[in-house]
């Protein structure tokens, strides 16, 4: 796997730990925090502080080190130094299974542009014909109507509901899966 993939129009990087990544990691957040957490968990109290995204960084990049989690953050190419998203691939299982589960996460400001399946794209592909997996998870809420459309876009499967699957600030929610079958 490469640190650094390339579309039309996006650049998706595997990121090393660093100040400078945990300071744009963090800018990140603090602009779409209320978009975020309406389908999140709870975060921990230091969430929001360059340390703790250093410390995500530095996790992610070990886990992505072992094939065990990708996680794809995405600028645009004409501003290298904003990220405006994250692509993940979690809870890879092989080879058994040949399977992982899915999540990603776009600024506001760059909806409905197609900038996220153009990423998604491209991060499937990788985990197919890179990676070897057969199968792709996503789990959506069943309100989350954005994320749907762009799961059905991409050609995920809707194959039921998880009744009272994550806790979502604070309160148990039903998340649909959908999954991609290479």
């Amino acid at each position: 796997m490469k640190f650094k993939y390339e579309t039309r129009r996006l650049s998706l990087k595997l990121l090393k730990p660093s100040a400078k990544y945990a300071r744009q990691a963090l800018d990140f957040y603090n602009r779409n925090r209320a978009v975020f957490e309406r389908y999140e968990a709870l975060r921990p109290k230091d969430f929001y502080t360059e340390g703790y995204q250093k410390a995500m960084l530095e996790h992610d990049y070990n886990l992505a080190i072992h094939s065990k989690c990708f996680r794809f953050w995405v600028f645009t190419k004409n501003d290298p130094a904003r990220i405006i998203g994250s692509i993940c691939f979690y809870d890879i299982i092989q080879p058994v299974y040949g399977r992982c589960e899915t999540g990603y996460k776009f600024d506001e400001r760059y909806w409905h542009r197609g900038l996220a399946k153009e990423a998604m794209e491209l991060g499937i592909t990788l985990m197919f014909y890179e990676v070897g997996l057969h199968r792709i998870e996503a789990y959506a809420m069943k309100d989350n109507t954005a994320s749907i459309r762009l799961l059905d876009s991409l050609g995920f499967q809707y194959e039921g509901t998880c009744r009272q699957y994550a806790r979502i600030r604070g309160r148990w929610e039903d998340h649909l899966l959908y999954s991609l079958i290479r």
